[in-house]
């Protein structure tokens, strides 16, 4: 069960996108439920002023106060209840360490989810593109909530408002490693009363001939249903685990050369508002976030996404 949710915020309105989740979920988990509000600051560079290196001690001074009150601004527009205990506090950083920085945070405070925009201004800015969110999926044992942040976005935002999730789609590939999610996004569906889908996406198989004739056409063919179906059978096993618990579960198997985009069209299809997966797996989803699957989901994603580490030896 999450207890405490941290939310990295630079001071934008893009990378406040992330708080009505963060706001949805600990008010899902009431009394006990801990919020922290993390801003990495990244002191001003020294500059040569008439062939000497200054530094200004009093502009760093005045960013420091107004990023701390600009956190307390936002825990009193969030106006969450006693049962929440909401903190925040401003982080040391360095240029290019951001990360690094946020992940210590991470394992010396117990943060159990980390809620975050892909993309912000300021020290966290270029989210996505293979910085902060990148290098901080690769090293955190946490599972990472991203939210997509929408381009147009109002100068001020309403801070109480609570997004849930109410339908989840968890792909899976059959290996104890992409499984492993499971874990971290059931407590989260349980808190929300959520439907899951499960997913499993087969790329199809072909028979390399001098010919395509028919019997290889018929070969492809048995080939292919029995993939589907041993791919039908392990979700339904997994399904029945979940099931035990009272959840709503259904089960789809896709075949598709192209992993990320048939997930995409999935959760688009089935009006998904939560992607949860692994960064690691086996055959379609090897690889995951180096380039690979998870990557393009991301890319892709106009909805939230779920990413999770797998441990070594699952």
């Amino acid at each position: 069960m999450y207890r405490s949710i941290l939310v990295p915020l630079d001071g934008s309105t893009s990378a406040e996108q992330a708080l009505p989740i963060a706001r949805g979920i600990v008010s899902k988990i009431g009394a006990g439920a801990k919020l922290q509000l993390v801003l990495v600051h990244v002191p001003t560079p020294a500059r040569y002023v008439d062939g000497v290196l200054m530094f200004d001690e009093t502009l760093e001074t005045e960013i420091r106060e107004h990023e701390h009150n600009y956190l307390n601004n936002v825990i009193k527009k969030l106006a969450l209840g006693p049962e929440v205990s909401v903190t925040a506090e401003v982080l040391s950083g360095r240029i290019g360490k951001v990360d690094e920085i946020l992940h210590a945070h991470i394992v010396n405070t117990g943060v159990n989810l980390v809620v975050m925009a892909t993309h912000g201004h300021g020290p966290l800015a270029r989210f996505w593109l293979g910085s902060v969110t990148d290098k901080l999926i690769r090293q955190s044992v946490r599972p990472i909530l991203l939210v997509p942040v929408r381009e147009k976005t109002e100068e001020t935002q309403d801070l109480t408002r609570e997004e849930i999730f109410q339908h989840i789609l968890i792909p899976l590939d059959g290996s104890a490693f992409s499984e492993q999610i499971l874990e971290h996004v059931v407590g989260l569906g349980k808190l929300m009363k959520a439907d899951y889908t499960l997913l499993q996406v087969v790329e199809p198989v072909v028979q390399v001939g001098y010919s395509i004739n028919e019997e290889i056409i018929r070969l492809n063919q048995i080939l292919r249903e029995h993939i589907q179906t041993e791919a039908q059978k392990y979700l339904d096993s997994v399904a029945e685990r979940l099931r035990v618990w009272s959840l709503q579960v259904r089960t789809r198997v896709i075949i598709d050369r192209h992993p990320a985009t048939a997930i995409l069209e999935e959760a688009n299809r089935q009006g998904i508002d939560l992607i949860a997966m692994e960064t690691h797996g086996r055959g379609g989803l090897t690889r995951l976030l180096i380039g690979s699957v998870a990557d393009k989901v991301l890319r892709g994603a106009s909805i939230p996404v779920l990413l999770h580490r797998p441990r070594s030896e699952p």
